[in-house]
């Protein structure tokens, strides 16, 4: 009850502003706000109080309005990009360096024997058609089928010739197919009409593609051109075949760094194939990367120019290529990060055998923002998805992590891995044999959109990345002068042989050099803070309301009032209801204080219902107290004679007590 107590008085203290009233409120913020326009409303006549409070009322919606698309602006995020060049001693970029073709073919051949013997006849059928001849299927059980090709093998993952001479319904050509598939399968086109000409007859060389072996459920992927059907389909099966070779022994069957770098010179430092740190790239087999920093500390470039950047002479031993695999000839190289991790497939660039290629370096340092202004991580930590490439202690990047989502994807959908691929824990490489069906698979989920998306959205960039813009040259090299000597030395110097080893197919030359020192730095910067936050807010309110800070805090301490009374009501309104409730409870209203106090003093005020000797009897007036000032306090009706006399007979007692004090005293 006491805390009750404190508690109303507590808001009654609270509460001393201009008025216990709204209108007594209102009335006073109007008249002494200092924010033009309420003024005028409570002190201009009839008609223009009307006027003053549209016109307020229509500045003050349009300041709430300037305010709504200012705060959406503001967390909206949005970043300026601002560009700075600087000039300072650099950091000389990694540089891997590897071989167009995986492979030495002279190696590899025992693997891909049955492979090539299957493109060789297959190449052989689609070429043999003479003008006007429909294309048949080869019967490989005929006299005159080619000896010694494994039928199983091709099976698995089969090449087919598509007659599209009817738009409407193309047919489907086997290349090979034995007696007992060709009687239950007509697949062979129907005879050429003899008014068609050879350039209206179009042959299609696609990839047969089945969820798996004898299955109706395939898919065929077109090509405009044969060369890029054969490629793709030797792809297929050299994937399969090579993924259940063991990783050393890939190693052992790519090039060699003593055999691939002739020369290397960095600056005016001499320096050899030791000076590289060996990868194994599923694409290019053996790669060799110079200045990676993984066991030293990164190498500065002294100065801008050729004649201090990194000098390298390559053999490619383009005459040890693998003929259906790799269909172009040169060096692929690639400039990055220390510590990061070379794709050359999306970002390097290749060289071309004899020539020399000069390549001109500029650096370009990205800044990013972080969350909220962009969606960019600073290591990969808070990225969802694992990456597969920390198997190389190699930093977090963007294509990492693509490739490592992928790779999920795919053994989570086909059960396999990926050749091209890290592997997760526990989880093999796909071939024909364990998994018929990969290659359709594959093929279906690269082509599918909707997990391309997955990871595409599950990726981030890095927040701070580093860019290499390169600037490339070339000339023949060496030139038809010079050519005999150089050969000569190059070839003794690797073969210890005084023959020459050498051609001009098989070497190149590169020259990789920063241009100049002054790098480029992107950095992005927040467009709107807080601080242009609250100037806007405030210049708003300041052109629209003429008001400025204190003027919201008078409408702040106006609102708090307005909650002080609110309250002040709230707790009137169940007092109010409380004694409602407790006089429903009584049949009479209850007496008021002076009518309890004549009710002690007027005898006149009793209950009617008396008794008549109570009535004739006139008792003096009785001295005492008033009654406390408590409002439930009632008088109850006298309802029977002994009472009144047995209240007399007490009353009259004490006065013979006084008066025999008195006697006492007296005597």
């Amino acid at each position: 009850m006491n805390l009750k107590k404190y508690f109303v008085q507590a808001l009654h203290r609270l509460q001393k502003g201009p008025g216990y009233t709204y209108k007594e409120l209102l009335v006073w913020y109007c008249d002494n706000t200092n924010t033009h326009g309420p003024k005028r409303i409570i002190k201009e006549g009839p008609k223009k109080k009307v006027m003053w409070f549209f016109l307020t009322l229509l500045f003050a919606s349009l300041v709430f309005w300037q305010w709504g698309i200012l705060i959406n602006t503001y967390l909206s995020y949005n970043v300026t990009s601002s560009l700075s060049i600087g000039f300072k001693t650099m950091k000389f970029p990694a540089v891997t360096v590897c071989n167009a073709n995986p492979f030495k073919y002279s190696e590899v051949r025992p693997l891909l024997k049955e492979l090539d013997k299957l493109i060789e006849a297959a190449l052989e059928r689609i070429l043999q058609p003479t003008h006007g001849d429909p294309i048949s299927p080869l019967l490989l059980n005929s006299s005159n089928a080619t000896d010694g090709l494994d039928l199983e093998l091709w099976n698995q993952i089969p090449l087919v010739l598509i007659d599209e001479q009817d738009k409407d319904n193309p047919v489907i050509v086997e290349i090979f197919e034995t007696n007992q598939s060709a009687a239950g399968n007509q697949t062979a086109a129907p005879p050429a009409p003899s008014n068609v000409t050879t350039e209206e007859k179009k042959y299609k060389l696609a990839v047969k593609l089945c969820s798996h072996q004898g299955s109706n459920n395939c898919t065929y992927r077109n090509f405009t051109s044969a060369a890029q059907a054969v490629t793709e389909w030797y792809i297929l099966q050299s994937t399969s075949i090579l993924s259940k070779v063991p990783l050393q022994e890939r190693i052992r069957m790519g090039y060699q760094a003593e055999d691939m770098i002739l020369a290397c010179l960095y600056g005016a430092e001499p320096c050899n194939y030791k000076n590289f740190t060996q990868i194994y790239h599923p694409d290019h087999g053996n790669c060799y990367i110079f200045n990676w920093g993984m066991d030293k500390e990164a190498l500065n470039s002294s100065n801008p120019g050729a004649e201090f950047g990194l000098k390298l002479i390559l053999d490619i031993s383009q005459q040890d290529y693998i003929p259906y695999l790799s269909s172009a000839a040169g060096a692929r190289l690639m400039l990055h990060q220390q510590k990061s991790f070379p794709f050359l497939k999306d970002q390097g660039i290749y060289a071309m055998a004899g020539t020399e290629t000069s390549i001109g370096v500029l650096v370009d340092e990205l800044e990013r923002m972080g969350y909220p202004y962009s969606d960019c991580t600073m290591n990969g930590s808070d990225v969802p998805v694992k990456n597969l490439y920390s198997e190389y202690n190699t930093s977090y990047s963007i294509q990492a992590c693509l490739r490592s989502c992928f790779q999920n994807h795919m053994t989570e959908t086909c059960g396999c891995g990926h050749y091209m691929f890290p592997l997760p824990e526990g989880v093999t490489y796909c071939n024909n044999e364990d998994n018929p069906g990969w290659a359709y698979c594959y093929s279906s989920l690269r082509s599918s959109i909707r997990h391309r998306q997955i990871c595409i959205d599950s990726c981030k960039e890095t927040c701070n990345d580093t860019q290499y813009k390169m600037t490339i040259s070339m000339a023949d090299w060496p030139s038809e002068a010079s050519e005999d000597w150089i050969f000569h030395i190059l070839s003794y110097e690797r073969d210890m042989s005084t023959n020459v080893t050498l051609d001009r197919n098989g070497i190149i030359k590169l020259n990789i050099y920063f241009q100049e020192y002054n790098y480029r730095t992107i950095s992005e910067s927040a467009a709107t803070t807080i601080v242009w936050l609250l100037s806007s807010l405030g210049g708003q309110f300041g052109f629209w309301m003429g008001g400025s800070v204190l003027c919201l805090i008078e409408f702040g301490e106006i609102i708090i009032d307005s909650l002080w009374i609110t309250v002040i009501n709230i707790i009137s309104w169940c007092k109010g209801l409380k004694q409602k409730r407790a006089q429903a409870r009584y049949p009479d209203r209850p007496p008021t204080v002076s009518e309890l106090v004549e009710a002690h003093t007027n005898l006149g005020f009793q209950h009617e219902e008396t008794s008549a000797a109570t009535q004739g009897e006139a008792l003096p007036p009785e001295p005492g107290t008033p009654p406390p000032n408590y409002d439930s306090l009632r008088v109850q009706a006298l309802h029977n004679p002994g009472t009144d006399s047995d209240t007399e007979g007490e009353e009259q007692h004490p006065a013979t007590n006084h008066r025999g004090d008195a006697s006492v005293w007296a005597e």
